[in-house]
């Protein structure tokens, strides 16, 4: 499913096992104690029936609207990118393979929601909401404004175009589907946002476009069991990865750069560096990944990278070249050098320049930890999303630190809603003038 090889890093005969061993029991030992933050590794296990029964009433629609943001959004949008076709809205229903068109509207944009809004039906739309306490900013503030058309517009009729997805138990959109009996399903209490794509956050709306869930809990499961148990350090590639990242960290290398070969992939990366960001960046020290696409940005970072500061190691992804359409180089005489093109795939270029590129990396001497998926389908993407998980909570164990929490977020939270007028975080609005006030070095206008 995933193999790796790693360049200018620390070797696996040198990796600290009883530090690795700690780390891993530690994740082992949430798990079985059912703690806050460690549900995501039980998710490969988790039963879907409802998931799956209400994606099959979701399809009737001509389209779905997701509101959700960070986790609630970014592993929809990578699903969707890595696994279903190009340009899927602009495609007729046939074309998707009778399913609906998905939009997601996670910023307070108002010109993005707009959009949204003029380009479905309401009659025929229905809207996933996901908030775990109901009281995401943003979330709310997009659900207010579309519930708000969506009752002007079908009245009472408009509850059964809604799903909620939230807490079993708690908070003010768990008391709005008892009031208004939508339906809905569990975000699990004992699972972070950011460790969510693979319960119903992220699994609802793939199946509902035609995803296989099933099989990409499959290939989840297949990896948490490779990366159980006990056998040699040196072949458990979360382990070798954790350890050699700790050790960038430990010297001076703070910034991951990960970089997936393909177009497909590009909100894997934005999904990734929620995760790995959000995480592990506390308690002074943390790295700060940074997204890059390739082939694109050879032509805008690559020069950066090889030859800027040696404060970075890289994550560089690729996918087993299957393409099925031949390059002809020669096809005018003008053109005559591009003959060496000939009988090559794009695939086949691409992977060229990911191996390429991993050889300018490694032989400038930056640590490089070359990964290759055998093919980029619903199997391979739930290993490699669990891979991605586990890999950040034993590197934030390694650290000494929770990869679960995010008290920074929580405080941004807590001043932007006082801001807006909550009366419980009224407090904070001195707070933030008095930083303003107290921080402000100058003020320029053009």
């Amino acid at each position: 499913m995933l193999d790796a090889t790693f360049f200018n890093g620390v070797a696996p005969s040198s990796l600290n096992e009883d530090r690795l061993k700690e780390a891993a029991a530690w994740i082992d030992q949430g798990v079985q104690e059912g703690l806050p933050g460690f549900g995501w590794m039980k998710l490969p296990d988790a039963d879907i029936g409802s998931v799956l029964e209400i994606s099959e009433w979701l399809r009737k629609f001509d389209s779905i609207v997701q509101i959700g943001i960070g986790g609630s959004s970014l592993g929809n949008l990578m699903l969707h990118q890595a696994l279903l076709p190009p340009y899927f809205n602009e495609m007729d229903r046939i074309e998707r393979g009778d399913v609906p068109r998905f939009y997601m509207a996670d910023n307070l944009d108002e010109g993005e929601n707009q959009a949204i809004w003029n380009r479905i039906d309401p009659k025929d739309t229905a809207f996933i909401v996901v908030s775990k306490s109901g009281r995401t900013l943003e979330t709310m503030g997009n659900f207010l404004l579309f519930w708000e058309r969506m009752t002007e517009a079908l009245g009472k009729e408009a509850f059964s175009r809604l799903v909620v997805i939230t807490d079993a138990e708690d908070g003010l959109l768990r008391r709005f589907v008892e009031e208004s009996g939508c339906r809905s399903l569990i975000l699990p209490g004992d699972v972070g946002g950011r460790y969510s794509v693979l319960s119903s956050v992220g699994l609802l709306s793939a199946a509902a476009l035609g995803i296989d869930v099933e099989k990409l809990l499959e290939g989840a499961s297949e990896v948490r069991e490779a990366l159980s148990g006990d056998g040699v350090p040196g072949d458990n590639l979360a382990w070798v990865m954790a350890w050699n990242l700790l050790y960038q960290l430990e010297t001076g290398r703070s910034n991951t750069v990960f970089m997936p070969y393909g177009d497909r992939m590009e909100r894997l990366s934005e999904w990734f560096c929620q995760l790995w960001a959000e995480s592990l960046g506390k308690g002074g020290t943390g790295f700060s990944p940074l997204r890059a696409l390739g082939a694109v940005d050879q032509h805008s970072q690559l020069q950066l990278y090889s030859q800027g500061p040696d404060d970075k190691a890289y994550i560089v992804l690729g996918v087993r070249p299957r393409g099925r359409f031949a390059i002809k180089g020669s096809i005018m005489p003008s053109l005559e050098e591009l003959s060496f093109l000939d009988g090559l795939t794009q695939e086949d270029i691409l992977d060229h320049e990911r191996r390429a590129i991993v050889a300018v990396l490694a032989g400038e001497n930056r640590p490089v930890f070359s990964i290759t998926m055998d093919s980029l389908d619903e199997r391979t993407m739930g290993g490699l999303i669990f891979f991605l998980e586990y890999l950040t909570a034993l590197t934030g164990r390694l650290m000494k630190i929770s990869p679960f929490d995010q008290p920074g977020v929580e405080l941004g939270k807590k001043y932007a809603n006082g801001l807006a007028g909550k009366k419980e975080d009224s407090c904070y609005v001195n707070l933030v003038q008095e930083v303003e006030e107290r921080f402000r070095t100058g003020r320029v206008e053009i």
